[in-house]
């Protein structure tokens, strides 16, 4: 899936851009609404990230042309608001944004949000779409982990959704709790060794890919080459 992020701010844009890419999606920058809208009329993204504060027409500009549009109407749009700007939160969301992110913002969070608003919006596209990073594949249609190229036999259900999880918010230090409440869908109290024994197991099972799967010691795991 592609992704467009709308940002004046090449810093931010460029770290967003990483990590959306990390994530397995394609992800392309723009400076202002001019470029955007031209990327746009050529090929349609699947969702935009749309900062409110850009040069020349503002963001909140730009989402009221989406949403006037009929080829852009439906388009989910996430808005990347100033902090503590509650104002041109509400008037984003009154005007059809799908979500808002106040600045500044963790990767993590900003991941989390853009799947979250995917499930709601193309979620046939959430579940079949690919996710690679390095060199270690999934593919959430067919459920099959690769490894340069060679599937990676008997991986459990449990082993397949903590290497999801792990790959979707990779470089990210994950502890425990979210881990377990993201793959287990509950907080296992006292019973860690269930995930400790499944990093293990995931480690083995990927081979030198395994070492992608880091230790953050007193917080939990992270995906990182």
């Amino acid at each position: 899936m592609t992704i467009y992020i709308v940002e004046d701010d090449i810093g931010i844009r460029e770290v967003v851009l990483y990590a959306l890419e990390s994530a397995g999606f394609e992800a392309e920058g723009f400076e202002n609404g001019s470029e955007f809208f031209s990327a746009v009329n050529k090929s349609l993204p699947h969702l935009v990230l749309l900062d409110i504060m850009l040069p020349g027409e503002d963001g909140l500009a730009v989402l009221k042309k989406l949403r006037s549009a009929p080829g852009t109407k439906a388009l989910p749009v996430i808005m990347l608001t100033a902090k503590g700007s509650e104002v041109d939160k509400v008037r984003a969301l009154d005007m059809g944004a799908d979500d808002y992110i106040p600045k500044p913002f963790g990767v993590m969070e900003m991941i989390s949000r853009v799947n979250a608003v995917l499930r709601r919006t193309v979620p046939e596209a959430v579940e079949n779409r690919k996710i690679s990073y390095a060199n270690i594949t999934l593919n959430n249609a067919q459920r099959e982990v690769y490894v340069n190229d060679i599937r990676i036999e008997r991986l459990t259900y449990k082993e397949f959704e903590l290497l999801r999880y792990l790959a979707e918010n990779a470089e990210a230090a994950l502890n425990r709790e979210k881990i377990m409440k993201a793959v287990w869908g509950y907080d296992y109290e006292g019973e860690s060794r269930t995930l400790d024994m499944h990093i293990r197991s995931l480690r083995r099972k990927l081979g030198e890919a395994g070492g992608y799967i880091k230790t953050v010691r007193n917080v939990g795991y992270k995906m990182e080459e």
